[in-house]
């Protein structure tokens, strides 16, 4: 049984003093409430809802009223005699208008229906973008943090060979360069150490940026996780449903249909429009102080149609059609573009979940390969048929593969999210789903993998040196 090296010592220190720990879901649904993105997409949604109430409105009773008052200073000096004087005048009325005929604007209340219904699709992307960019930084940060932690690891085992090499070296056993090639291997982990660290800061903004949080450990993902093919496992049909249901493609087709109707729109400016029109009005105007003025008083109203018929407006009406023509042909080829590119996306998420699959479990068969290669490389040191480069090479090889096996994984998970959102029916039930994979009480406990310190020659105390295969120069 092979005895563990822990790793993760910066992964540890991370999270010192946090007794508790946060999953997936706990980040998506506190990244709902912070997220400026989503906030930015819900105003906008609520804003663009309004349209349909603003087309309504053409299509209904516009009723006014007015009022007024004026003091007036008159005063007339032919014919004979003069006449001069100051009185009041006031007025109001009431006016109602009931358009009858008006294509113009029933077209822009359908233009209204559509657009409320586009801001509630882009708003339903808003938050599926948002599962997407919660679950990137998430896993993100996990993998930084194994990244870092196997990196450590490495330069504590590249640290160890150095020593050797240098105490091999020291009694005659083994050359400079055995020295030279492990305090090469050692710098390059510092560095990447260093590098690493950051990327680990970077990815905790990140998920602070998205949730306003600084969370403590995260819930990592189980041990030995199987992940499942897509289902149906038929590319063809998720292109299908991609192509049917994707929200940007179904905003596309969306505006196609407001493109449409501001051709109808257009057309309209060459029909004539027809008012039910009804008005009420009051009038009073004072008499000035000499015999030949009298106050008057008059009440009126009317009601009837007022039909206006459009003749010739310089040209705009026709301009104006050319123009929706022009716009309706782009909302088409908008369309066309977006369904193909959630087409696309649906072919790369699914070939991304089953190379992901494929990729996990040879990386995971390689890793189990490169931690035999490592210890055989050793013994063989050991006994001299292996040399210093020969174990660190195996070395770099099996933290490699780790670090490739740790991203693949969370890639993985990545692209059945993709999928789902190229179909367009990502729901936080896919998150759930995720979620149930990780595992929290594991959150915060260092990563472990095989320990790779050379073993003591059978009945030896101490490590062995390898045999002399030439002198030292």
């Amino acid at each position: 049984m092979h005895k563990m090296r822990v790793l993760g010592l910066a992964v540890a220190g991370l999270f010192a003093g946090n007794a508790y720990s946060v999953d997936l879901l706990q980040v998506y649904r506190d990244a709902e409430s912070y997220d400026a993105v989503l906030a930015s997409a819900r105003y906008e949604s609520e804003a663009n809802k309004e349209q349909k109430a603003q087309g309504l409105s053409g299509l209904l009773p516009q009723i006014g009223a007015s009022a007024g008052t004026h003091y007036n200073n008159s005063s007339r000096d032919l014919p004979a005699p003069a006449i001069s004087g100051r009185y009041n005048s006031n007025n109001w009325g009431v006016q109602l208008s009931q358009p009858v005929f008006r294509m113009a604007n029933w077209y822009q209340y359908r233009q209204g229906e559509l657009a409320a219904t586009v801001a509630e699709v882009q708003y339903q992307s808003a938050r599926q973008d948002l599962m997407l960019r919660v679950a990137t930084a998430y896993f993100n940060l996990l993998n930084s943090q194994e990244t870092l932690a196997s990196i450590e690891a490495q330069k504590t085992a590249t640290l160890q060979q150095l020593e050797l090499a240098k105490k091999s070296f020291e009694v005659g056993t083994t050359t400079i360069t055995d020295v030279h090639e492990a305090q090469s291997r050692y710098d390059l982990a510092v560095a990447q150490e260093a590098a690493s660290a950051a990327n680990v800061e970077v990815a905790r903004q990140q998920l602070v940026q998205l949730s306003g949080k600084d969370y403590g450990p995260l819930a990592p993902l189980r041990d030995g996780v199987k992940f499942q093919t897509p289902q149906p496992n038929d590319v063809k049909e998720w292109v299908h449903s991609a192509e049917e249901g994707n929200l940007f493609a179904q905003s596309a087709r969306l505006g196609y249909e407001i493109a449409d109707r501001g051709v109808g729109v257009a057309r309209s400016g060459h029909l004539p429009t027809v008012d039910a029109v009804a008005s009420y009005g009051y009038n009073h105007q004072g008499a000035l102080a000499n015999l030949f003025a009298t106050e008057a008083k008059s009440t009126s109203g009317a009601i009837g149609l007022q039909v206006q018929v459009p003749i010739f407006a310089g040209g705009y009406t026709q301009s104006k059609v050319r123009e929706s023509l022009a716009l309706r042909d782009k909302a088409q080829s908008d369309f066309d573009n977006a369904k193909r590119s959630a087409a696309l996306g649906a072919q790369q998420a699914f070939l991304g979940v089953n190379a992901g699959i494929a990729q996990v479990a040879g990386y995971e068969a390689a890793l189990v390969s490169s931690r035999s290669a490592v210890e055989s490389n050793k013994l063989g040191y050991q006994v001299g048929v292996r040399i210093n480069i020969d174990v660190l090479n195996a070395e770099t090889q099996f933290y490699e593969t780790y670090r490739l096996l740790s991203r693949a994984r969370y890639d993985t998970l990545l692209a059945q999210l993709k999928l789902k959102n190229a179909a367009g029916n990502l729901a936080e039930t896919d998150l759930q789903t995720i979620n149930a994979l990780l595992d929290p009480e594991a959150a915060g406990r260092p990563v472990t993998l095989p320990d790779t310190t050379p073993k003591p020659v059978p009945g030896s105390s101490e490590l062995a040196a390898p045999p002399a295969k030439s002198k030292k120069k």
